[in-house]
């Protein structure tokens, strides 16, 4: 950067953390209805699906009116700090335990490290160095994602 230019970085009061349990006041097995009842769940945003008020940067993932996986972009961190951007050995440092995907050959789609604990799990999608996209919730799900190879739009 240049010696007259200032870096801008995201307070880091408004970079929002995703872990196992969910996100602030949005939590798995949440139901649909009720986050749009209280108003978390907006469904009046140009986007592909219904995006949580406050979180633009999270899709919520709902299968039978639940909530099962949040598909989250940087900023969003995990508590650990893992975002967008991260080295996946930073991953493997944090989750020594990582069960690690590949994706089909012959698709455009990223490998991924599914660290699971209990039935929750991370899944980082990465291109062989960072991680690209993060996906928290319920681990059979996060697997059945990945498989299946859908995203929310």
């Amino acid at each position: 950067m240049p010696p007259d230019t200032t870096a801008v970085r995201e307070p880091v009061a408004s970079v929002s953390i995703v872990d196992l349990d969910g996100v602030a006041d949005v939590d798995f097995g949440d139901s649909e209805s009720e986050l749009a009842r209280r108003g978390i769940l907006r469904t009046d945003v140009d986007a592909c699906g219904p995006t949580l008020a406050g979180h633009d940067e999270i899709s919520p993932i709902f299968i039978d009116d639940r909530l099962v996986l949040l598909w989250a972009g940087d900023p969003v961190r995990t508590p650990e700090g893992i975002t967008a951007g991260s080295p996946i050995a930073e991953v493997r440092a944090n989750h020594p335990a990582v069960r690690e995907l590949h994706a089909p050959h012959g698709t455009h789609r990223f490998d991924g490290l599914l660290a699971r604990d209990g039935d929750r799990a991370y899944l980082f999608l990465h291109d062989g160095h960072a991680v690209q996209k993060i996906i928290v919730g319920y681990a059979a799900w996060a697997h059945r994602l990945f498989v299946d190879g859908h995203a929310p739009c």
